[in-house]
């Protein structure tokens, strides 16, 4: 682990070092997504060669990356939005359930709102893809937690480095509200000018402490949750 970065994360949270932030896994449940998703080709194939730990399969970050490099497809986009979610879910029943809402719009809709709204990931950078995905391009019962995840595993290799896409959810708000003296952090419901805020932070304590932008999320992430 690497020394905590200046300000931002608080005295004795370890910033973890970039093999960490890629290696961190979530447990899932094959079964239970296929059976929620509108067609077995929506499964990315890197996720059945994931490694099973405890009788359940993981996936790690950069089996995500992996699957994000595929996102200039339809079917590659589609791959990317499941990923994502999986990553971010978990086993539960009611989480998977609860995600999988999203399918219920429809495969013609979904399509269209993803290649929009990551073109204009690559167009115009993050702050103007949260944008999108948030308003014009909005998918119903996709949310900031979920769609920055979607952004961020598109736009990390796309982006240029100083000013790539974050994931941002509850549990990074509250440690972004602990640290953050100078605006009260809401938990929730964020517009884009607090996503544009948290993007500029991050980057600027990254930068500060020699590491990428992703292991201050992370540590946030950590932190957060400790918060809760």
């Amino acid at each position: 682990m690497q020394s905590s970065a200046v300000d931002l994360i608080p005295e004795g949270t370890s910033v973890p070092d970039r093999d960490e932030v890629l290696a961190q896994a979530i447990p899932f449940d094959r079964n239970r997504w296929l059976s929620c998703l509108p067609g077995a080709d929506w499964w990315p194939p890197e996720l059945d060669d994931c490694p099973t730990v405890a009788g359940r399969q993981r996936v790690d970050r950069s089996t995500v990356f992996r699957v994000a490099r595929r996102s200039d497809t339809t079917e590659g986009r589609r791959h990317l939005l499941t990923a994502a979610l999986v990553w971010g879910t978990g086993t539960k029943a009611r989480s998977v359930t609860r995600r999988a809402e999203i399918f219920a719009v429809s495969a013609r809709d979904i399509d269209a709102r993803l290649k929009a709204g990551l073109g204009t990931l690559r167009q115009a950078g993050p702050v103007a893809a949260y944008y999108a995905f948030n308003n014009d391009q909005h998918i119903k019962h996709l949310g900031p937690a979920f769609f920055t995840k979607v952004l961020y595993f598109a736009g990390h290799e796309q982006c240029d480095e100083t000013w790539r896409p974050l994931i941002l959810d509850r549990f990074v708000a509250l440690a972004l509200r602990a640290a953050d003296t100078e605006e009260t952090w809401p938990t929730s419901g964020w517009t884009t000018p607090w996503y544009r805020r948290y993007v500029h932070i991050t980057h600027e304590h990254a930068l500060k402490a020699g590491v990428a932008p992703d292991q201050i999320e992370a540590a946030l992430f950590s932190w957060g949750k400790q918060l809760k």
